[in-house]
């Protein structure tokens, strides 16, 4: 299936405080902080493998026990989600654009775990 996968992978998890997450990640696992975004309560650190990287996501409660969401990088989601769509698999609402960022879009398996995709827009 064509689907125009480009290699990267975000693993995106919620936490209660993102500053805190990062720099847990950063002493602990030795993860470098690519970006933060305070005003969606979002950041990205790097990983020790090549393409996946980690995003942080800051919920006033986040749900323990849920586990990472693997985000995976598209070059047109647009695309990707006719695909899945095409083929039943259930989406989460609209696709979310945030300009000059990020295109995102939640799907489910047949057990009902959250996955995404996203298309990258900006220099990020």
């Amino acid at each position: 299936m064509g689907m125009g996968f480009n290699g990267q992978m975000t693993l995106s998890t919620q936490c209660k405080d993102r500053v805190a997450s990062r720099e847990w990640y950063k002493k602990n696992l030795g993860f470098e902080l690519l970006y933060d975004v305070a005003e969606i309560g979002w950041c990205e650190l790097s990983t020790c493998v090549e393409g996946v990287n980690l995003g942080l996501s800051e919920v006033e409660k986040p749900k323990v026990g849920q586990g990472p969401v693997p985000t995976f990088g598209v070059e047109d989601i647009d695309i990707a989600r006719k695909q899945l769509e095409g083929a039943g698999v259930k989406f989460d609402g609209d696709t979310i654009t945030i300009p000059d960022m990020v295109r995102l879009a939640t799907f489910y398996d047949p057990d009902e775990n959250a996955l995404m995709l996203f298309q990258q827009l900006g220099g990020m």
